[in-house]
Order: C-alpha cells, then sequence, then structure tokens
C-alpha cells in the first residue's frame, strides 16, 4: 500500500477516533461525575473513562503488550515513572494496569485545566493532583496532597520530562515526583513505553495504527531516603527507563 494512502486511512480513522471519544465523553461524563456524587462511587469514572479509550483504540488501530505486571504495586500506593513522546502514553499506561492497577492517579499539568473543561471536573473527583510548575506555592501543596493520598494507598502516573521528546531520547527529568515518592516513602515503578510516537508524533494530529510495547521494571526503594537524596534516586530512574527503552528498541527483545 502506497504511503499516501497508508496516510489518507489514519487520517479517516483517526478522525473517526476523535469523533467517537468526544462524543463519549460529552455523553458519559455528566453521567459518571453524577453517580460518583450520589453513590460516592469515583471508581464509575474509571469504569467509564476505560470505555471510552477502547473506543478510540479501535477506531484508530492502536494495540499494546505489556511485560513486568508482576511488578505492579497492588497493597501500598507507588509513583510509576514513564517516558514521554506521544499523547497516546498516558491512556496506553491507564490500560496497561488497568486489569492489576485499577485506579491509577496522575499528577499533571495545571496548563491542561483550561483544555478540558468537562474532564477536568472528573480529574478532580477522581483524585488527579494538577500542579503548576512555574508556582512554586501551588507546586509544593499539590506534592504534598499528592504525597499524602500515597500514604493511604493511592498511585500516581508522573511523566518526569515534563513535556513530550520530540526524538525518543529521554529529555532532563523534573523533580517534583521523585520528591513526593520520598515524601510519602514509597516506590518508583520505571514504566517504559515505546512506539507510541511513531504512533503519534508531537504536532501531529493523525493517530497511526501500531502496537506500542510497555515494560515495568523493578521497583525501586525510597524508604530511608531523604528530599536530599532526590538527585540519585532521580538518576537511578533514568538509567532503568534508559536500559529498557534500549531494549524495546531491539526488534528481537520485543
Amino acid at each position: 500500500m502506497a504511503e499516501p494512502f497508508r496516510t489518507l486511512i489514519a487520517a479517516v480513522r483517526s478522525t473517526g477516533a476523535y469523533v467517537s471519544v468526544a462524543l463519549w465523553v460529552f455523553v458519559f461524563s455528566p453521567i459518571g461525575m453524577v453517580l460518583a456524587l450520589m453513590f460516592k462511587w469515583p471508581g464509575v469514572l474509571y469504569l467509564l473513562g476505560r470505555g471510552g479509550v477502547h473506543l478510540g483504540f479501535a477506531a484508530a488501530g492502536i494495540r499494546f503488550k505489556v511485560r513486568g505486571t508482576r511488578w505492579v504495586q497492588r497493597t501500598r500506593g507507588a509513583v510509576y515513572c514513564a517516558n514521554h513522546t506521544s499523547n497516546l502514553e498516558p491512556p496506553i499506561i491507564f490500560m496497561a494496569l488497568a486489569e492489576t492497577h485499577p485506579r491509577l492517579k496522575v499528577l499533571y499539568k495545571g496548563e491542561l485545566r483550561a483544555a478540558i473543561p468537562l474532564l477536568r471536573n472528573a480529574f478532580d473527583m477522581a483524585g488527579f493532583v494538577p500542579i503548576q510548575r512555574r508556582n512554586i506555592e501551588q507546586s509544593t501543596r499539590a506534592i504534598d496532597q499528592a504525597a499524602e493520598a500515597m500514604k493511604s494507598g493511592d498511585s500516581f502516573l508522573i511523566f518526569p520530562e515534563g513535556t513530550r521528546s520530540r526524538t525518543g531520547e529521554l529529555l532532563p527529568f523534573k523533580k517534583g515526583g521523585f520528591v513526593m515518592a520520598i515524601k510519602a516513602e514509597a516506590p518508583i515503578v520505571p514504566v517504559a513505553i515505546y512506539g507510541a510516537r511513531a504512533a503519534m508524533r508531537k504536532g501531529s494530529p493523525v493517530i497511526k495504527p501500531v502496537t506500542v510495547f510497555v515494560e515495568i521494571g523493578e521497583p525501586i526503594e525510597t524508604r530511608g531516603l531523604d528530599i536530599s537524596d532526590r538527585n540519585m534516586l532521580m538518576q537511578r530512574t533514568r538509567r532503568v527507563l534508559e536500559s529498557k527503552l534500549n531494549l524495546l528498541r531491539s526488534p528481537d527483545k520485543k
């Protein structure tokens, strides 16, 4: 099949994915929030969210394979730390962990709240924590809030690069998520994800049908560490992610 034709098909499928997910959010987000409020059942938001993601992935032709689910922390809070090259990575990781960790929360950029006026209410009800990196006072409060939630057993997904890499190579890490893990004495669980950039590059709305590979690594403990150890923890996590990504880039290792 010629490349222009494949691109056209991908664009058509992408349009179908965007429209179907938008309709899903428009119809089911209000229903989910009402049910969550009436029955104090935030889990309904996750169930409906996964339904929307399934719909979008089916329309766009996105598949994924997961290894290392034995390292998912089922009985304690943890920080799941992933590399970031595409907007598809957050929903892929959520789906990859859905069976073993169905209530994963996110520490996310506060700037996104203006772009998702309907979903931001659902995010608040689900316990997602926005962080404004240019506002030190708010960032500190957000990190403390997330750390307290982890002490109660919640887990968070973070993208320590803070933005998507255009090359696939790891960008410099932000320290907030590692400070959060140390304060909560929660382990860092490295999550390497490869293939999402080929599906959807930064700046492009087209989603190409691909198979994405997710590798969950052995947890890195933080008990006994203090804030002065954050750089060491950050570098150790970075080395693990780089190693996992190098393996995933090798065709015979996928």
